[in-house]
């Protein structure tokens, strides 16, 4: 409400939160327009520490921390496009600042940069967005994707949220076994939209 203005929740959401805040891995399966954003955002909110956003889309990171901003929640962005300085500054600010949400393109996990202060960093969620891709049954696979189970190494306490508008039972069944999940939730929407 303080945020966004809703008085209650879209479908499914409150209970995708519900299962975040108990440390739970999920899986939610939501239609494009449905929500998603905002059950990655509002557990960010809702703890100490920062939500880690991994998202394919340049143009949709900056969307997300425009609005974010615009919303008074302090949110960046590092993508491949970026100069060297602009993302140490950033990263640095994450161990300082009072960031709730980094959104991050799977290909900025390989750096040497970002893997210097990746171990500093207080995460309280990891959110990958677009998830399908990490599939190789999955129409848009991406191979950076395969990497992303590398932070579970570094943070095997935080939750992972993985999200994405369309995933057979086969590209599902991938996305649990490529980001280990561990005896994941999952959510699934009609992906019918009113």
């Amino acid at each position: 409400k303080k945020y966004w203005g809703y008085n209650e929740f879209r479908p499914l959401q409150e209970e995708i939160i519900s299962n975040i805040l108990q440390d739970r891995d999920t899986l939610a399966l939501l239609p494009t327009g449905g929500g998603k954003s905002i059950c990655y955002q509002i557990p960010a909110l809702a703890r100490d520490g920062f939500c880690h956003v991994i998202s394919p889309l340049v143009s949709l990171m900056q969307d997300q921390v425009r609005r974010l901003k615009s919303l008074d929640i302090q949110a960046e962005y590092i993508h491949a496009g970026m100069h060297y300085n602009d993302v140490q500054r950033t990263l640095q600010n994450m161990l300082h600042g009072p960031i709730k949400l980094l959104y991050v393109s799977p290909e900025r996990l390989q750096t040497e940069l970002f893997n210097e202060y990746l171990p500093e960093f207080d995460l309280n969620l990891i959110a990958v967005d677009e998830a399908h891709c990490i599939s190789q049954w999955g129409h848009d696979f991406r191979p950076d994707y395969l990497k992303i189970a590398e932070l579970r190494k570094v943070f095997p306490e935080v939750p992972v949220l993985a999200l994405s508008a369309s995933a057979t039972k086969e590209v599902q069944e991938d996305i649990a076994i490529q980001l280990q999940l561990r005896q994941a939730a999952v959510y699934k929407a009609s992906l019918e939209r009113p």
